[in-house]
């Protein structure tokens, strides 16, 4: 290079002003310095050449001598290459990019370093901010549980893993990632290509979305909503897809109920809208019309759009309306039920009808009235007849003169009657009238009937019926009335009669007139509406607004009759799995089964009712003392103990059983159905298919169950909730290892409340998932902070297993929390190990995985312990409390310590004894081999800043010394 071209490269060097470029002497002395460094760093060349370039560090890198670690590298090496903080004249700090190049001569000898840094602050802070974000969205979609949100490859094999993902497929991350999304499909969908085909049309179209059945890793199946879009690069290559898929199960099912309800509704609708013989309609609680049928506007000349939400006076008179007739009417059907009469009511065009009324009053499933149903018929055609009847008798009575010519219009209008007439000679009961509308309704003619009596032509069963109605009308004057089901020539009918006395010519002389009518359509659509108000749709039992009714009929008629009375409250058990695993279709088949064989054990006397999903209820009146109720709840659970085939599927559920006992303080039907259901919640409790009679002690304990539940979730609103440490030490008693953290609820009123009154109702409440998640977080929290390597030991209750972050809940607690995963142990019950015990294991290897030590609290206690020892291997037994209580006074509880402790010798697992509360104890555990301690003894459970931090403290504290080591 000549001069000429080392001045331009000066020239162009100084003039940059986007780069600090500069050279240093071989001791790091600024040699000259360009624009940018000027620009960069607000020196001008007269202030910086000469300094030493360690100023534009920090005091915190000068200190550890980072600006000669630069130039040696740079020596060494050739180059020198970071980035960091650097200062500016005024002090404030810039983020800098930096190279240092080391310059030789020709014959290699170092003759200084050339400097180029660059002003970085916006770039990384931008990128911190897209890392920030980036790091953000991870946590976000790694926190969802109710969503299972995950990426495939382009083949489609998973890529990641999120805790809805685990949550939803049962799958953990080190078992599915890596995998083809396929295996979530069934193997029908498999053999067909559909995963594959599905990834197409993502791939095509950018978005795949269906629903469908999904499998699990246990095989079970769950309803899916399905997302699969495709991702891609800023230039459109495909690099993989993401997956969201969310378990819609509880949503099909409860869309599938109410759109069966809907079209019941809609059945029913049509039903009673395409009825036009009646006016029927619906009242709100105010007596205004809500709806309209056909023959409604039919009757009453009204259309919908007239009538609605008027109130149904406006079909009375002025009079009744000033009478309150209308009110008093609802009130009827409010206190009784139902009000039924006859009257004139009144058309749109101010026409007046002769209508037969009724109205029922109804209620929903709590038993709340929410309106009526009102059905009106025009019966005006029958009554003129009837009054036609009336007047021509009246007329036949007063005028004999023209009795003869009375007669054949009495005839003309009797044959014409469209209700059957029948004239009987009061003492011979001889017929001497009988019209068309009779023949067609016996099956015979006139002549066979007239001048015979009733037991000569008839069957037994109608003449019976009436005569007994003849003999009613003879004894007392009036119109008598009788309707009862009776065999005629066109089967089974229902008659609807009335009989009534008519005076012949002198006092010697009286008819009985029997007026029959054939009611039976009549009372079919009567009955259908009825049963539909009052039965389930699905088993056809009674359903609970119809229970509540005969229940308050049975506790009538049972306080009249000093008669016992029970209710049952019965629950299918693991009725859920099956709806799970093999769909609503094979439930609602084993429902209508269980349903079948109930009504098979029970009485005639007795009502079973379905109150909803697998809930079913019973009403067993008259009883003669408690123990009948209590057989037949055993005769109901064996009942349904064998297997039920449906579709192929031999299917076996249990049943559990709460039985209450009427009693003056239990005598509303709520109340009695509230204490059945408590009875039954104890037998669930109790190890289910099983029953339970209710006592006062379950009343009390739900009522103080719900205030304790109510205070609790108000405690982890306002944190009344704190951990307090008991240390656990060693056989030779020098050093605290680690501490038990215990939950302590300072409540406001009650003061210090023990876990044992609030952990088994956090449990039953799901409310020890956040009570569990707080205890991780906190307790590792505050031990990060103590010093040495102390452990911290938390405990899990066996509901946490049911929760598929449990795993991920102890890593976040270990990762914002800093603290080393040895330090934290976990300790749970042999219950873990009965319940799913192949999943738990599975949890249980997860949270091995991370780290985290596993202690098997109140060991011998259970059943199967050695077995739980072959299944997962254990860091740490502890002996339950009791055993160590006794084993002073007990053989039996010194030879189970000494077994154990034998047993975790063979096994290489330490024992933990608890509840030492003695020297003597302490030495002879000691003495029996336990390794390590907890109990009174060596401390009392007391907040983090409290706690004993040494046994020394405990010492000077109790003003004694440190027993002896071994």
């Amino acid at each position: 290079m000549n001069n000429n071209d080392d001045i331009l490269y000066r020239l162009l060097v100084q003039s940059v002003v986007d780069y600090a470029i500069y050279m240093l002497m071989p001791d790091g002395t600024v040699a000259n310095w360009n624009a940018g460094a000027q620009r960069a760093k607000g020196y001008t060349p007269e202030e910086i050449v000469g300094k030493n370039f360690a100023q534009f560090y920090t005091q915190e890198d000068r200190d550890k001598g980072m600006p000669q670690r630069g130039l040696s590298i740079a020596r060494e090496t050739g180059r020198f290459e970071t980035e960091g903080w650097r200062l500016r004249k005024d002090g404030s700090a810039f983020w800098a990019h930096v190279v240092i190049d080391a310059v030789h001569d020709d014959g290699g000898q170092l003759i200084g370093f050339a400097k180029v840094t660059r002003d970085r602050t916006q770039e990384q802070e931008a990128e911190r901010k897209v890392r920030e974000q980036e790091a953000k969205f991870r946590l976000l979609v790694e926190g969802v549980t109710d969503y299972a949100i995950y990426m495939l490859d382009q083949d489609g094999l998973v890529v990641n893993w999120n805790a809805g993902a685990q949550r939803a497929k049962g799958y953990v991350a080190e078992e599915v990632v890596g995998k083809h999304f396929g295996i979530f499909y069934s193997l029908q969908d498999r053999l067909t290509y559909l995963p594959e085909r599905n990834l197409q049309t993502a791939w095509r179209t950018g978005r795949f979305e269906d629903e469908g059945w999904r499998y699990r890793k246990d095989g079970t199946t769950f309803w899916a909503h399905v997302i699969i879009d495709a991702i891609r690069d800023e230039s459109g290559q495909l690099i993989g897809y993401a997956k969201i898929t969310r378990d819609c199960t509880e949503q099909q099912r409860v869309e599938r109920e109410r759109r069966e309800r809907r079209e019941q509704e809609t059945k029913f609708r049509l039903l009673v809208e395409g009825v036009t013989d009646y006016a029927i309609y619906m009242l709100d609680l105010q007596g205004r019309v809500v709806n309209w049928n056909a023959g409604a506007q039919r009757a009453k000349g009204y259309l919908a759009s007239e009538i609605l939400n008027k109130h149904f006076s406006v079909f009375y008179s002025a009079q009744e309306r000033l009478e309150k007739a209308p009110e008093a009417n609802l009130q009827i059907a409010f206190t009784s039920g139902r009000f039924e009469d006859e009257g004139w009511r009144y058309r749109k065009d101010g026409s007046a009808f002769w209508a037969h009324v009724v109205i029922d009053a109804i209620h929903d499933d709590n038993g709340k009235l929410i309106g009526y149903a009102k059905i009106t018929r025009d019966v005006t055609e029958k009554r003129e007849q009837e009054q036609l009847l009336l007047r021509a008798k009246d007329l036949a009575e007063a005028q004999s003169a023209q009795m003869e010519s009375l007669s054949n219009f009495l005839d003309n209008i009797i044959s014409n009657i469209p209700s059957c007439v029948i004239v009987e000679d009061a003492v011979s009961r001889e017929i001497l009238l009988i019209n068309d509308k009779a023949e067609q309704l016996f099956g015979t003619t006139k002549a066979q009937f007239q001048h015979r009596r009733p037991q000569d032509c008839m069957s037994p069963e109608l003449s019976d019926y009436f005569n007994d109605l003849a003999d009613i009308a003879l004894r007392t004057e009036g119109v008598h009335q009788c309707e009862q089901l009776l065999t005629t020539s066109t089967g089974e009918r229902i008659l609807h009669s009335r009989a009534t006395t008519i005076k012949g010519e002198d006092a010697r002389q009286d008819y009985v007139m029997l007026i029959v009518e054939d009611v039976t359509d009549q009372r079919e659509v009567d009955a259908r509406i009825r049963h539909m108000a009052h039965h389930d749709n699905l088993t056809s039992l009674p359903n609970r607004v119809l229970f509540r009714q005969r229940l308050s009929e049975a506790l009538r008629a049972d306080a009249q009759h000093h008669k016992l009375l029970a209710v049952l409250c019965l629950d299918l058990d693991n009725f859920k799995n099956v709806n799970d695993a093999l769909g609503h279709q094979i439930g609602d088949e084993l429902l209508r089964s269980v349903a079948k064989r109930l009504r098979g054990v029970i009485r005639d006397s007795d009502t079973l009712a379905r109150i909803g999903g697998d809930e079913f209820a019973i009403v067993l009146p008259g009883l003669d003392k408690l123990d009948e109720a209590s057989a037949l709840a055993s005769r109901l659970i064996e009942a349904i103990r064998p297997p039920v085939n449906i579709e192929g599927h031999n299917l076996t559920v249990g049943l559990s059983v709460g039985i209450a006992l009427a009693s003056s303080a239990i005598g509303s039907p709520e109340h009695l159905l509230r204490c059945a259901d408590m009875a039954l919640y104890e037998a669930k409790r109790n190890g289910r298919n099983r029953y339970e009679h209710f006592t006062l002690a379950m009343d009390d304990a739900a009522r103080t169950r719900r205030i304790i539940e109510n205070d609790l979730r108000e405690a982890i609103t306002n944190k009344q909730l704190k951990l307090y440490y008991q240390p656990i030490t060693d056989a030779e008693h020098t050093n605290i290892l680690g501490y038990e953290a215990l939950m302590r609820w300072h409540h406001p009123v009650k003061g210090l409340i023990m876990p044992n009154d609030f952990i088994p109702i956090a449990e039953e409440t799901g409310l020890i998932h956040m009570l569990g998640a707080y205890a991780l977080y906190e307790a590792c929290r505050e031990a990060v902070s103590w010093a040495g390597e102390q452990t911290i030991s938390v405990n899990l209750s066996p509901m946490q297993f049911k929760n598929s972050s449990l795993v991920s809940t102890v890593e976040a607690a270990l990762r914002d929390s800093g603290l080393s995963p040895h330090r934290l142990e976990v300790e749970i019950t042999e219950s873990v190990l009965l319940d799913d015990s192949l999943g738990n294991i599975r949890t249980l290897q997860n949270l091995k995985a991370l780290g985290v030590m596993i202690a098997l609290d109140d060991f011998g206690t259970g059943y199967s312990s050695l077995s739980y020892l072959r299944s997962f291997p254990f860091d740490k037994i502890k002996i339950d409390k009791s055993f160590i209580n006794d084993m002073g006074d007990s053989r039996e509880a010194l030879a189970i310590i000494r077994a154990i402790t034998g047993m975790s010798r063979s096994l290489d697992i330490q024992i933990t004894a608890e509840g030492v509360e003695s020297s003597e104890q302490f030495l002879k555990l000691r003495e029996e081999g336990c390794t390590l301690f907890q109990g009174y003894f060596f401390g009392r459970p007391q907040p983090s800043e409290l706690r004993l931090e040494s046994l020394e403290q405990q010492c000077w504290l109790q003003g004694g010394s440190l027993l002896p080591a071994i």
